[in-house]
């Protein structure tokens, strides 16, 4: 995945001057991208990169592999901003092509894993184990993300994304079923059992529930 970081990278370099221009719309942005508009591609990465970025993160749990999928989904987006058909906001579109690209990093991953287990213990190296000092610091912040992100990664994978879309990017009940392409009863069904569940997970590790 290196070009795609080079890439970001390299949208990064000059995003953050253009990222003040609010005036042009997501959509004229997607207009400019088609006709090979950089400074368009630059504008859209300068205000969307960290949203894109976390929602990643939440999916496949490691920062690394997160910031180089996000730099796959703006590089998706600078090839094909032809498809965008304008059903969905550009946001919706870019949280899609990520879930996308997140499900098929979980895939490969569990691939992987699979062949791991076929293989003898002596073949496969352990990770290095965190030191003491490393684990004793930290801000009691942190930690309560940490709870909460442990907490929503026990959730079902469909119930996990439908609270992060939800609560993390505030999407309505039509723009997660645009997403993740099922019916708006389905998001609904979805999101009562998520909250129900991750209210029990929460309350389990002392942590105020999300509200009704």
């Amino acid at each position: 995945m290196q070009n795609g970081t080079v890439a970001a990278v390299s949208f990064a370099a000059v995003a953050r001057p253009l990222a003040g221009n609010q005036r042009t719309s997501d959509e004229e942005l997607i207009e400019g991208i088609r006709d090979g508009g950089s400074v368009a591609m630059q504008i859209l990465f300068a205000r969307y990169q960290v949203r894109v970025y976390r929602f990643v993160l939440r999916r496949v749990g490691d920062a690394a592999v997160a910031e180089d999928l996000t730099s796959e989904v703006f590089i998706t987006v600078w090839r094909h901003a032809n498809q965008f058909a304008a059903r969905s906001s550009v946001a919706t579109w870019l949280l899609a092509i990520a879930r996308y690209k997140s499900l098929a990093e979980l895939r490969r991953r569990c691939r992987i894993e699979s062949r791991l287990q076929r293989m003898p213990a002596d073949e496969i190296a352990s990770d290095p184990v965190e030191s003491p000092e490393a684990a004793e610091c930290g801000l009691q912040a942190e930690d309560r993300r940490r709870l909460v992100r442990k907490c929503l990664m026990r959730l079902p994978r469909e119930h996990r994304t439908v609270i992060d879309l939800v609560y993390y990017h505030e999407k309505s009940v039509k723009e997660v079923a645009d997403i993740v392409g099922i019916p708006p009863n389905t998001v609904k069904t979805r999101m009562y059992y998520a909250r129900r569940k991750l209210a029990e997970l929460l309350k389990d590790e002392g942590i105020v529930a999300l509200s009704s």
